[in-house]
């Protein structure tokens, strides 16, 4: 007896690119593409409607971060496989995937077999990093991380507010980081102050030149 064909949800803002790879993993027998969506709001609603195996989510969208969408994923359908694709390889993007356990982080420029073969790995259980990525982790006591060389005073930083900094680095109103983080704009006030502090810098300005020259954003 065939065993069901495993679900896969596609998340990229580049139209040509989504569509594209939504029709090459058509053409393969044991994967299923049930949807497309251009932001990572769509992949959470979308999987928690359809709860697929696995979510192959872009990193580099507008709206909610990717990254809180993996969070919120995994935390609510703890069998659905994160996986990251970005055209971009940054220390900050790359800590932030681990951060919400993703099982693996691909560039957009490995070839289409490559890319098949690692949604299978993930599918299956497995973690499956690029070249280029996999050379910035190693294996410490508490798992797979970036190497020590590599590290920042981005680890002085809590996951929400490594996300509010990438918030305010792409240009969101506090008013508008409040409705993407479920806070009060209050709420956002202290965390930038916070950042602030920890990072010893002064203004909006210079948060956002960090968060670009760390690669929580792209410029």
């Amino acid at each position: 007896m065939s065993r069901n064909p495993a679900t896969v949800l596609i998340a990229d803002d580049h139209d040509l690119l989504r569509d594209m790879l939504a029709r090459r993993l058509g053409e393969e027998p044991d994967l299923q593409v049930i949807g497309v969506v251009a932001d990572a709001s769509a992949a959470l609603d979308q999987s928690l409607e359809h709860r697929p195996d696995l979510v192959l989510m872009d990193i580099d969208m507008p709206g909610l971060s990717a990254f809180e969408a993996a969070r919120l994923i995994r935390d609510r359908l703890p069998n659905t496989r994160v996986l990251f694709l970005s055209a971009y390889v940054r220390d900050g993007f790359i800590s932030q995937a681990l951060e919400v356990r993703a099982c693996g982080y691909l560039t957009k420029g490995q070839n289409p077999e490559e890319l098949i073969g690692c949604i299978r790995t993930a599918i299956r259980g497995g973690s499956c990093f690029s070249p280029e990525v996999e050379r910035r982790l190693e294996i410490g006591p508490d798992g797979v991380g970036l190497t020590q060389k590599r590290r920042s005073r981005l680890e002085l930083l809590t996951a929400r507010e490594r996300q509010i900094l990438s918030y305010l680095a792409r240009g969101l109103s506090k008013k508008e980081i409040a409705r993407l983080d479920g806070t009060s704009v209050k709420t956002v006030d202290h965390h930038c102050q916070h950042l602030m502090e920890k990072l010893d810098l002064h203004d909006r300005v210079e948060l956002t030149r960090y968060a670009i020259r760390e690669g929580l954003v792209t410029p």
